[in-house]
């Protein structure tokens, strides 16, 4: 099926409003992952976040890269992305997220900082935060903290714990996606986004449904999108 007809029949059963289908080259600030082919969009790019490693949980604890090589892009801001299934991170893997981000600045690269893509249940957002406050102050003073975050933080997140976060990273970057598939009733979650005191953005899937709410531009902490970008494969190209 065609992006243009999958549109359409999307647009019919929202009642009459328009639903988009995430075209990349219509935005400017991408997620690149390990094992996704560059794209031309890339070019156009003004923020770039790139995974370079994962923090694994097991015995022990282990920090595995992704990238092949060191990156040098001049034209981008750059964020590097740490993937992380647990928050028990030891001395040595402290010092080679710290290294690796001290390599990349000596690379020439233009890097804002660090993002944690870590999937933080609701319940435990307070522990999060703390975990993010100590990162935090390891960090070079100049190196902001970015998080990815889920998107039942707005509607089931405890105020608590949010207003934690608000104290520590510089934005959050809300996820309508899982995996390579849309949330379903991501829109539901959307709409209650004024619990969430943060300068925040949202992820979207390349190729992937889009429909931003009614009241998202005149939200004060919206900075705008990330797309995450996609093997063609992976979007149902040919």
């Amino acid at each position: 099926m065609s992006a243009a007809l999958l549109a359409c029949l999307l647009g019919c059963g929202q009642a009459g409003q328009s639903v988009e289908i995430v075209d990349a080259s219509r935005y400017d600030a991408f997620w690149l992952w390990a094992g996704v082919q560059s794209q031309p969009v890339l070019q156009q790019a003004k923020r770039l976040y790139l995974l370079q490693a994962e923090v694994r949980s097991g015995q022990p604890t282990r920090l595995v890269a992704q990238r092949p090589a060191m990156p040098h892009v001049k034209s981008a801001e750059l964020w590097m992305v740490v993937r992380v299934d647990t928050l028990q991170w030891s001395p040595p893997i402290y010092a080679a997220v710290l290294a690796s981000l001290a390599q990349w600045r000596r690379a020439g690269n233009r890097v804002a900082g660090i993002q944690i893509d870590f999937d933080a249940r609701t319940h435990h957002l307070q522990e999060y935060a703390a975990f993010l406050a100590d990162l935090r102050q390891r960090l070079p003073a100049d190196c902001r903290l970015s998080i990815t975050g889920l998107l039942d933080w707005s509607s089931h997140g405890d105020p608590e714990g949010l207003n934690a976060l608000a104290g520590v990273v510089d934005e959050v970057v809300l996820q309508i996606y899982q995996g390579r598939r849309v949330i379903p009733g991501y829109a539901t979650y959307l709409a209650r986004l004024g619990r969430l005191h943060i300068p925040f953005r949202i992820g979207l899937l390349q190729g992937g449904e889009w429909q931003a709410p009614a009241a998202l531009a005149s939200n004060p902490y919206f900075r705008g999108y990330v797309v995450f970008l996609l093997n063609p494969y992976s979007r149902g190209e040919t």
